[in-house]
């Protein structure tokens, strides 16, 4: 980043750098399609855990079904990965989200037929989850080529996220009041109708081509690659170790919003659409918060106190029997996680190279979304030894502890980040060498 540049971003109000991504031409797009499409997302995400609730009333089934939603997210990341890497992202997205459109529409029309069961929900589960696993970090590593400015990234991936949490916040009410008048069936549709909106936008873009290594080497061996380069590297590995320890323990939450709603709240689909569109009501503003930033120093502290926050409202959750008390911690809970996700994604993304970009986010999604499915599956199964309230309260306390542990070693982490951010001029080196003689690390 230049004298110049900095000075510009400076000078910006906190309004105009939130929304300072959207400058850009193929990211208004890309914004404008996945803000329609993530509606329709997150519509279907509420409606497929309440029509297995409804279907079985069984705890188990519904850990199970996100538990196949995103296990291929764990298998396949690392290939995934390697694919980015060699492929023309762009058209890789396009893909991917069409593949996503055909499977909602084919929940539809098992909906509408009369004839769903559960066994065919799980294996559309199955087969959404494999397509994510290549669709997630395809579009983070295509989320760079969007801009033509770096510096922006930071805005672009918080307006992301914004966007991902403000169809969290809308999407599950509106599924609660269609399921309630309509059934699931039309969330749907309006699911796979919404990729429309998103596909059309990347089919807009003009995208300058990229150009690879003539001769790339072989798959094993350039997946190896990147293991070493992202585990061998203590910034990147405490980074991704902590957000998978986290998505774990804590992140089954989610799954279990059915039985809170039923079981401990007593009510219905509609408290489920409340209690979800509170934790993203909660995202949203950490979402906002982090846009407002200038850049990604000081982002450790974020990261070390996210855990911490998110691990307390979920302990909170446990706790909580009335229905007001639980919507508070819910906010508490989407603003913690929301907060680590996105402060990891943005600190990995600016100091990645970018031949290894594909390779070291497919780990990212390996660690946010490959390791909820076990962390379902477990909570599926301690419901039934401890209870829903016990079970969550448990994986607050390990969120607590991991947080703990990074706090612990973020000022040597600080000092192996400071060369790269220096290099990539995050920090000017002249101001790096007036810190160095002060004794300061970067924040």
């Amino acid at each position: 980043m230049t004298a110049k540049k900095q000075i510009g971003l400076d000078e910006m109000s906190r309004w105009q750098l939130l929304f300072r991504a959207l400058q850009h031409r193929n990211f208004r797009l890309f914004f404008l399609g996945q803000t329609v499409s993530l509606l329709g997302t997150w519509m279907q995400m509420t409606a497929v855990a309440w029509l297995v609730w409804r279907l079985e009333h069984n705890a188990f089934l519904l850990g199970f079904t996100g538990f196949a939603a995103r296990i291929p997210a764990f298998i396949m990341a690392p290939l995934a990965g390697v694919l980015v890497d060699r492929w023309n992202r762009h058209r890789l997205v396009i893909i991917t989200q069409t593949l996503s459109m055909v499977q909602a529409l084919l929940l539809a029309g098992l909906m509408f037929s009369g004839h769903i069961a559960i066994w065919q929900i799980i294996l559309l589960s199955l087969l959404l989850g494999f397509v994510d696993a290549l669709d997630m970090p395809a579009r983070q590593s295509f989320m760079i080529q969007m801009l033509d400015r770096r510096e922006d990234l930071t805005s672009a991936i918080a307006l992301n996220s914004s966007m991902v949490n403000g169809a969290r916040l809308l999407g599950p009410v509106i599924a609660g009041l269609i399921i309630a008048a309509s059934g699931e069936g039309f969330c749907f549709l309006i699911n796979g109708l919404s990729y429309i909106a998103v596909i059309a936008g990347l089919l807009m873009m003009r995208v300058p081509l990229h150009r690879r290594a003539a001769s790339k080497p072989a798959v094993f061996q350039h997946l190896k690659e990147g293991f070493v380069y992202a585990f061998g590297f203590p910034p990147i590995r405490s980074l991704l170790l902590l957000l998978a320890l986290v998505s774990l323990t804590g992140a089954s939450y989610a799954q279990l919003l059915p039985v809170f709603a039923q079981q401990i709240l007593h009510g219905g689909a509609r408290t489920q659409g409340l209690l979800a569109s509170a934790a993203g009501l909660g995202a949203l503003a950490g979402a906002m918060l982090l846009a407002m930033r200038r850049s990604v120093r000081g982002l450790g502290v974020w990261i070390a106190w996210a855990p911490a926050v998110f691990g307390a409202g979920l302990i909170g959750m446990g706790l909580s029997s009335a229905l007001w008390l639980t919507l508070t911690v819910m906010t508490v809970i989407g603003f913690g996680f929301l907060v680590l996700m996105a402060a990891t994604n943005t600190i990995l993304q600016m100091i990645v190279d970018d031949d290894k970009r594909g390779r070291v986010m497919s780990f990212y999604t390996m660690s946010f979304m490959g390791t909820v499915p076990l962390g379902s599956l477990l909570a599926g199964s301690l419901v039934h030894l401890i209870g829903a309230p016990a079970t969550v309260i448990s994986g607050g306390v390990c969120c607590i502890a991991g947080a703990l542990v990074f706090a612990a070693r973020l000022k040597n982490l600080r000092r192996l980040l400071r060369p790269i951010y220096i290099r990539k001029g995050i920090i000017p080196e002249v101001a790096a060498g007036l810190q160095s003689a002060c004794g300061e690390t970067p924040p």
